[in-house]
């Protein structure tokens, strides 16, 4: 199904909806922690992906826990858009690679080598406890917890390639945009906290749902890339794929990114680059709209009709996150 421009009065309604919008504890303190510490980003990105999570949320999920659920994937949200900000933003690999211990080597972690300030990593560290802490009692959480731990090592992964890419753009290609940038949307650490409260969910389905995550995290990314990039190429930052499919094509050099990134925009804009990946998004919602699932405990076809919410979410909201 095709997917509309939303128009002017549909945006405003959209950002009402939005504004309305209540986090519960321990998100909203969290997020007034974050206002008091930081200036990346505004409230309005912590109550859009609340907003959303519905959209995608895993059928198995048992309905008394979809509140608990949603909580902690908005705190997972949090700690995961400061450590990209963190490496993308403000070129700090001290500081990013200190946060991801508190995922992969807890043990090791020495928040005197971060650059950022005390209460600045202490934030941080208080985003990954909350989330943690959150999830432990899952009912399931000891079936998921190493694959999620995996998962997340591919989410921090991602982010680590983006630097490498700003570094160095021009290693800048497509299928590493694809195939590494994607993991950025986190949708397999989401899905891993779905399936800890998820009672039903039988494991022989789980090869099928991982499989279409696959896709899903490429069009959740496309519908990323699309309202991000103008802003992410003032920001030096030139991993979307709209912008390495340019430097590709010959449309924008690396030496254009570093010294006109106004002009970068304005020529990516006249060579409609973006209208390959709204094509792209199409072809693959179709392909997996129509692809036949046999899985008992999860309902993958309400998880893929999700992301054409997940997509208009993104058109909304574009130039607010």
């Amino acid at each position: 199904m095709a997917t509309k421009e939303t128009t002017s009065s549909g945006s405003s309604e959209f950002f009402e909806e939005i504004g309305d919008v209540e986090l519960p504890e321990p998100a909203a303190s969290l997020a007034d922690d974050y206002e008091r510490l930081f200036d990346d980003r505004d409230r309005f990105l912590w109550r859009w992906i609340y907003s959303l999570f519905p959209a995608f949320t895993l059928s198995s999920v048992a309905a008394a826990d979809e509140r608990h659920v949603r909580t902690q994937k908005t705190v997972l949200t949090m700690y995961v858009t400061v450590l990209d900000d963190l490496i993308e933003n403000h070129d700090d690999r001290a500081t990013f690679e200190e946060a991801c211990r508190l995922v992969h080597d807890p043990e090791a972690v020495e928040p005197s080598r971060a650059e950022v300030d005390p209460e600045q990593f202490a934030f941080i560290e208080d985003c990954w406890r909350t989330f943690e802490d959150g999830i432990e009692d899952a009912p399931r959480y000891d079936e998921f917890a190493d694959i999620m731990a995996y998962d997340m090592r591919q989410t921090t992964n991602a982010m680590d390639y983006s630097a490498v890419v700003n570094q160095n753009p021009r290693i800048a290609n497509l299928s590493g945009s694809r195939r590494y940038g994607a993991h950025n949307m986190v949708m397999f650490p989401y899905a891993d906290v779905d399936l800890m409260y998820s009672p039903g969910f039988e494991l022989a389905d789980f090869s099928a749902l991982r499989d279409l995550l696959w896709d899903l995290q490429e069009l959740a990314r496309i519908g990323n890339w699309l309202t991000t990039w103008e802003r992410e190429v003032q920001e030096g930052d030139f991993t979307a794929g709209i912008v390495t499919h340019a430097i590709q094509q010959g449309i924008v050099t690396p030496t254009d990114l570093e010294e006109s990134p106004h002009e970068v925009v304005e020529r990516i804009k006249r060579h409609d680059v973006e209208q390959r990946f709204r094509d792209r998004w199409e072809q693959q919602y179709r392909d997996v709209q129509t692809r036949e699932f046999d899985t008992e405990s999860i309902d993958l076809h309400n998880l893929v009709d999700g992301m054409e919410t997940v997509f208009e979410y993104h058109l909304a909201s574009r130039g607010y996150k």
